[in-house]
């Protein structure tokens, strides 16, 4: 930005406010995915995501065999992506995620 004359402020931040602000981008750069128009914009906004992924884990010193692991896990578990199936809700209280609501 400097040498193409753009004003800019930077500061350094500590290591809490750091990871705060990581996580903050890995939400700003999940929102471009979901308004990429093209291909090649997609591939930037994932290539971004993967930066941040990869600057969190060595953050919180997170190994990438731990974390491939932890997928394989919550692949048994959980089950992936490829059959499409989406969960709408569930009764079991130990997933937080896409809980019954309001259903009457």
């Amino acid at each position: 930005m400097q040498k193409l004359g753009i004003a800019f402020e930077v500061r350094k931040l500590n290591k809490k406010s750091y990871e705060k602000a990581l996580l903050a981008k890995l939400e700003e750069e999940a929102g471009g995915i979901i308004n990429a128009k093209t291909k090649e914009i997609l591939v930037d906004e994932l290539a971004d995501i993967l930066a941040v992924i990869e600057e969190i884990k060595q953050l919180k010193k997170i190994s990438s065999t731990e974390l491939h692991s932890i997928q394989n896990v919550n692949m048994e578990t959980k089950g992936g992506f490829a059959k499409r199936l989406w969960l709408v809700w569930s009764e079991d209280t130990e997933y937080k995620t896409n809980e019954k609501r309001g259903k009457k």
